[in-house]
């Protein structure tokens, strides 16, 4: 099995580092490719307003000056072209990438691009308190669990354009409970935090930061299995279709 390493954290994070580790733990040919620099909250965003670069960093391990989506797209157009990967893990995210953070987080978006691709994907995040430093999170949950939760995956049918999203509670390894699959949850909207300074030029800027994340809470969901110090595993698709409200919006313009 051939399995591709990305992220969104870049080529140094501890994240990646254990997640290659855990890779090697299922095939002697593991591939890695990361941004060349930290893109969190990048999204499925592309780089097209400037020229990508692509660096060496020993065999089989390579940075790229753009995003998770560039990173799976130059791995299937170009670095593994003739040997694409039937794996792609990405992560493991330093935070984690609940309810509604699939649609900003770029490591499930480097997961969503290698769906896109046909590829098995699966995305990996592990939460920390807020109060931690981030050079600092303990990977603890992660690094005893990833790989009996990626195991059982690996035998399973992925449906066409889905994805798997995983999650590890902010706790150590033997406070883990267990594994819940969920769906995915959603948190009340208001948690963008402003932060207003003025430069040495005396021009304003702004600084996005985010607020408490409170949410209502809700049955078998992503928030609630992770705050009860399960791993939530999540399935998702990307088919943003709203097939309730399809034949309503015909019928107006029929």
């Amino acid at each position: 099995m051939r399995i591709l390493v990305t992220n969104d954290d870049g080529i140094h994070a501890p994240g990646l580092a254990l997640l290659e580790r855990i890779a090697h733990q299922f095939s002697d040919d593991v591939w890695v490719i990361a941004p060349a620099e930290e893109q969190s909250g990048a999204g499925h965003s592309l780089t097209l307003s400037r020229p990508v670069r692509l660096r060496s960093h020993g065999l089989q391990r390579y940075s790229v000056t753009g995003t998770p989506t560039d990173c799976i797209m130059m791995a299937v157009g170009h670095v593994m072209q003739d040997c694409l990967p039937d794996l792609i893990l990405s992560g493991i995210n330093r935070g984690a990438n609940l309810a509604e953070d699939l649609t900003y987080s770029g490591t499930v978006s480097a997961a969503m691009e290698g769906a896109l691709a046909g590829i098995r994907s699966i995305a990996l995040s592990q939460q920390y308190l807020h109060e931690a430093a981030a050079d600092s999170v303990s990977f603890s949950a992660a690094e005893a669990w990833a790989a009996r939760v990626i195991a059982p995956l690996l035998d399973q049918k992925f449906d066409h354009r889905t994805l798997v999203n995983i999650n590890f509670p902010p706790v150590d390894a033997d406070q883990v409970h267990g594994v819940r699959v969920v769906r995915q949850g959603f948190r009340d909207y208001g948690r963008l935090r402003l932060v207003k300074g003025t430069d040495p030029r005396g021009y304003d800027y702004f600084w996005f930061g985010l607020g408490e994340m409170i949410h209502t809470p809700m049955q078998d969901t992503d928030l609630e299995a992770v705050a009860d110090r399960f791993v939530s595993v999540t399935p998702v698709q990307l088919d943003l279709t709203h097939y309730e409200v399809l034949d309503q919006l015909r019928a107006l313009y029929s």
